[in-house]
């Protein structure tokens, strides 16, 4: 049993927290007034503090960047629309559920989902008077957004492939047993979406039981981020959570996890008090004890997270403030044991694994390419199409990987055919091999039409300039070399760029800033090389290194290694 702890006072919360705080303060545990909100017919939006408060449910409100100002001089309001984002532990997902799932993107959304870079699938081009339809569609499908977004544990993640290894079957529930056990208790989600009759509920003794034991009326500071990563295999990106845990094998078993903490990525352009962070090892636990190291973690963070600057309120700067020594002795305590001497490991790659694999349970599965996740109908290919008939025809389930791609699993030998003849037909090519190595392990995050955030564009322009890169890689015999290149729209790190080897924020609609000397592995990040870049300058500037590379390069050595070992970027800053 998981011993309680009672959250501590709010530090001047009312006179100096946040805004987003004080939303809290007075939602009623998320319910705020979002029922009479979203019913309201003047408007396509939801009020500022309901903004906020959505998010919880999983979802956020957008309006489409392409056709704001048109509208704005027709004077029309903006074209809003919501985002639905699933929680999905490990990115599991049956054919049947898929099924529905693509009924709901087609009925409800914009006719595309898409897989997230925490192996959640979402919906974009949701209206208001719809959100309720397509909740309760994806509880049909015995699926929720509980906790896709907001300040809590988001979905959590873990290496996708549980039948490669006796290994792999051991770890991979862990990540559901973790989503449920910090999950949000507030039965609000189930009272405004789904009609639960709204009610308190009572424990022995005749006493209202506490509503949220371990967030609390305030939840945690900001969003809390948990993976599960097994060596050599980093296709998590552990480092990049606030709590990665890491598969220690002795004997053919699971022989528990090595716990590291404080990754976080996003970081505010010209304030120099933000930055990324990667996760610091600091012990082993094992599989008994994890669900206790993460429900602890989470609530020292709720402690003493920041909760008067959201710049300022990850958990990395939480334990920056106060020093890893610090949390140590403070879980400890709560923990009621010291955890154990970190146990040695090896990550090899971030990326994930294409083709056709070999299971342990004499079954098959396919790991496909999706370009950043969306899965759609287009002219150069029907990939939605197809993954439906293959749902359809229950020939495998499906498992979304951290690197927005996709696998089909549990696929019999006889069924092989049939699953490349669906693909084959409606012009999509499982097979990898025609595709450069930048473009296999490429990422972007959405950034333009939807995002409030971006400042440029990411999923949306990233082919193009990887097809031009691609000139300078044949160029120079690389093509085929594995090479890392992630872009976001903005610095809050979404696509993970700042672990690219070659990473490219957006700054400004058209520009850039570039980074580089990531690490292959995940273990080390990138750091700023040139500023503000227009496409001709990003051309020019990478199919010069791409020359030094391919001719002054050592016997496997990574881009990343490569620009650090040459003196483009110190090891020092990388960090």
């Amino acid at each position: 049993m998981t011993a309680r702890i009672n959250p501590k006072p709010l530090n001047e919360l009312a006179v100096n927290g946040s805004a987003v705080e004080h939303i809290k303060d007075r939602s009623n545990y998320l319910r705020g007034n979002l029922v009479e909100d979203f019913q309201n017919p003047i408007t396509g939006a939801i009020s500022e503090d309901h903004v906020q408060l959505v998010k919880f449910h999983g979802s956020y409100m957008q309006d489409d960047r392409d056709v704001r100002l048109h509208r704005q001089d027709k004077k029309l309001e903006p074209a809003y629309s919501f985002m639905i984002r699933l929680r999905v532990a490990g990115g599991d997902l049956s054919a049947d559920q898929w099924v529905k799932l693509d009924d709901i993107s087609n009925r409800y959304g914009n006719g595309t989902s898409r897989i997230t870079t925490r192996q959640a699938l979402q919906f974009h081009g949701i209206i208001k008077f719809d959100m309720k339809n397509t909740i309760q569609a994806m509880d049909a499908a015995l699926l929720d957004s509980i906790a896709g977004c907001g300040d809590v544990n988001r979905n959590v993640m873990c290496t996708p492939d549980p039948t490669l290894s006796r290994l792999h079957a051991e770890v991979f529930p862990w990540a559901q047993k973790i989503s449920d056990h910090l999950l949000p208790r507030s039965r609000a989600y189930h009272e405004i979406w789904l009609d639960e009759a709204e009610g308190k509920t009572l424990v022995a003794g005749g006493e209202v039981e506490e509503i949220e034991p371990l967030y609390g009326k305030h939840y945690l500071p900001r969003k809390f981020k948990i993976a599960i990563a097994i060596p050599p295999f980093n296709d998590m990106d552990v480092y990049a959570n606030d709590i990665g845990l890491i598969a220690v094998e002795e004997s053919g078993k699971l022989a528990g996890f090595n716990v590291a903490v404080g990754g976080g990525l996003g970081f505010t352009f010209g304030r120099d008090d933000t930055y990324a962070r990667l996760a610091s090892v600091i012990g082993f636990c094992r599989p008994e004890q994890v669900l206790d190291v993460c429900f602890h973690t989470v609530a020292i963070q709720r402690d003493y997270g920041n909760r008067q600057d959201r710049k300022l309120s990850r958990f990395k700067y939480t334990l920056d403030r106060h020093g890893l020594d610090w949390f140590r002795q403070e879980l400890n305590t709560r923990l009621g044991f010291a955890l154990g001497k970190a146990r040695a490991f090896e990550f090899e790659t971030t990326g994930d694994r294409f083709g056709w694999r070999s299971t342990t349970d004499d079954l098959w599965h396919l790991g496909l390419r999706l370009e950043y996740g969306r899965v759609l109908d287009n002219d150069s290919h029907r990939l939605k199409s197809a993954l439906r008939h293959i749902a359809e025809q229950n020939l495998c389930s499906f498992r979304m990987t951290g690197n927005q791609n996709l696998i089909l699993t549990g696929v019999r030998e006889d069924n092989i055919d049939a699953v490349e003849n669906i693909l084959h037909e409606h012009g999509y090519a499982a097979d990898t091999s025609h595709l450069s190595g930048l473009r296999r392990n490429s990422i972007a995050c959405v950034a333009l039409n939807t995002c409030p955030q971006a400042m440029a564009e990411a999923e949306r322009y990233l082919p193009n300039l990887i097809s031009k890169l691609e000139v300078s890689l044949d160029k120079y015999g690389l093509c085929h070399d594995e090479i890392k290149i992630r872009m976001t729209g903005c610095p809050n790190g979404c696509g993970r760029s700042v672990l690219g080897e070659i990473g490219l924020i957006g700054k400004s609609p058209g520009r850039y800033h570039l980074y580089l000397g990531a690490s292959f592995n995940g273990d080390r990040l990138n750091t700023l090389y040139r500023e503000n870049l227009d496409e001709t300058a990003i051309l020019t500037t990478l199919d010069a290194l791409f020359a030094a590379y391919a001719a002054q390069r050592r016997d496997a050595e990574t881009f990343g290694d490569f620009v650090i070992r040459q003196g483009y970027i110190s090891n020092q800053q990388a960090r």
